[in-house]
């Protein structure tokens, strides 16, 4: 039989195991509401931060509209008030000039009454001598009042005709230069050329630097032999593949140049074939110098030239002056003057045939005594060109005096060929340094106020002071300073020296 005692102790403990397991199971079912319980609290105050979070963001947002509205009222009040007060400004500023206007008209207004009355005081001063004179007459005969009458009448229209006569001789000279101006630019720009032409050149070019040595020949006997008939200078130099020819004159430059050439071509070089072929090349060539000559003529309309002056006019085709062809500039020459005589009025034929042969004396100026005017002159009348074209020859660099419109006309168009730009080729230093060193050589010399170099260094224009330089010595000072440009420089043609001296006298009509 089972113990009582021991049944209730199993009872006690097994009533004390369930209980403690029910006391774990309740603390377990207890921990873990607990847990879902702050669980929850944990979500709901994450939910209230995100609201918060969200409802003070909106705030910011709001807070931020309501900011940038509130700057944008203040800016744009500021702008009205900006505007405003610059519409005041400009209000009193107009303000401001009204009434300076106003004080100028009330000062004008002044003046006026003043010199009215000046001018009241002088009417009535006049009032006084008329009556004296009135006076007189009363004295007077009628032919002696009749003759005062005619000579203050005479007087006053004197007055008056004067001043029309200055105001019409202004009008006339502004109206002129203007006139003038439109027409050298439309004569420039309806016939210059648009390139330079080329510079003949003096350099034959070789095929190889063996015919060197066939061109001197045994013991130089070829290029001797050259030489001596063809009267030029043949340059065996270092140049590979090329020889130089120098000659002083262009022609016979040109016809060695080609001879040269020819023989180059041929290979048979040898004293006999030399002679031969420069013989064929000087007829060559005075054929090719009147042809140029006659094409020119032909370009310029200037048609009934003797032949001589045809082929002296041709030979201006290997003569150049800073690069410019001297033909080309002829031919041109020629037709600016036609132009300016047509618009002018002048004789169109005369002056094209001046512009033409304007600088004849060029093609012998080389071998013959006196200035190329003077020589192309002397030469023209010798084969009976007109006598008005010789004046203008003779007169283009003021040698001789001009007799006629057209002389002036070439004149000037020669100016304008030889100084439009592109023209010539001179180098832009070389050519400031030679103006600058004309005006030093002038500036030297005591009593010279200031000086310029003109028309491209043709002429030199010296302005003395009247006080220190009289008329005898303003002669002997241009002669003097044409004397050291002579010694000290090296120039193309010729340099005009124009010495200026002039008086004035100043006084104002108060």
């Amino acid at each position: 039989m089972t113990n009582p005692i021991v049944v209730i102790a199993i009872a006690l403990a097994a009533l004390a195991v369930g209980g403690l397991i029910g006391f774990l199971v309740k603390q377990t079912l207890i921990e873990k509401k607990r847990k879902e319980q702050k669980i929850k609290a944990d979500q709901i105050i994450r939910d209230a931060n995100e609201k918060a979070r969200e409802l003070e963001l909106e705030a910011k947002d709001t807070a931020l509209q309501i900011t940038q509205k509130a700057e944008n009222d203040l800016n744009r009040r500021r702008s009205e008030l900006s505007k405003e007060d610059d519409r005041l400004q400009k209000r009193r500023e107009e303000l401001d000039l009204r009434l300076e206007k106003y004080e100028e008209r009330e000062l004008r207004l002044n003046k006026r009454q003043s010199s009215i009355d000046k001018r009241s005081n002088e009417i009535e001063k006049m009032h006084e001598e008329v009556s004296e004179e009135l006076l007189k007459v009363s004295q007077m005969t009628q032919e002696e009042a009749r003759e005062i009458v005619l000579l203050e009448t005479e007087k006053e229209a004197r007055a008056d005709m004067a001043r029309i006569i200055r105001q019409i001789e202004n009008e006339a000279r502004e109206e002129g230069n203007n006139r003038a101006r439109e027409l050298i630019a439309d004569a420039i720009q309806r016939v210059a050329s648009e390139k330079v032409a080329e510079v003949t050149t003096s350099v034959v070019n070789l095929p190889n630097e063996e015919m060197k040595g066939r061109i001197v020949g045994r013991n130089g006997r070829n290029i001797r032999a050259f030489e001596h008939t063809s009267g030029v200078d043949v340059i065996v130099d270092d140049t590979p593949e090329a020889v130089t020819v120098s000659c002083f004159d262009s022609v016979r430059r040109e016809i060695a140049r080609r001879a040269l050439s020819k023989l180059v071509i041929d290979g048979r070089i040898h004293p006999a074939n030399i002679e031969k072929v420069l013989n064929e090349e000087n007829e060559q060539m005075d054929q090719d110098i009147f042809d140029a000559g006659e094409e020119a003529a032909y370009e310029a309309g200037v048609p009934g030239l003797h032949r001589e002056v045809l082929k002296k006019l041709g030979r201006l085709k290997f003569r150049t002056s800073y690069g410019q062809n001297q033909l080309a500039h002829a031919v041109e020459t020629s037709k600016i003057a036609s132009v300016i005589a047509a618009e002018l009025g002048a004789d169109v034929d005369v002056a094209k045939a001046g512009a033409l042969l304007h600088d004849l004396g060029k093609a012998m100026d080389h071998n013959t005594e006196g200035t190329h005017a003077q020589i192309g002159a002397e030469f023209a009348q010798r084969f009976g060109v007109n006598s008005k074209v010789v004046n203008i020859i003779a007169s283009h660099h003021h040698e001789v005096d001009q007799e006629s419109v057209e002389a002036v006309i070439v004149e000037a168009s020669d100016a304008i060929s030889g100084a439009r730009p592109g023209a010539r080729r001179e180098d832009l230093e070389q050519y400031i340094k030679r103006l600058r060193a004309l005006e030093n050589v002038a500036n030297s010399y005591d009593g010279v106020d200031r000086s310029y170099a003109i028309q491209a260094g043709r002429e030199v224009r010296i302005i003395v002071k009247p006080e220190k330089i009289d008329d005898v010595e303003a002669n002997r000072m241009a002669k003097n300073i044409a004397k050291e440009i002579e010694e000290t420089m090296q120039y193309p043609g010729q340099i005009r020296i124009t010495v200026i001296r002039e008086s004035r006298a100043t006084e104002y009509a108060k």
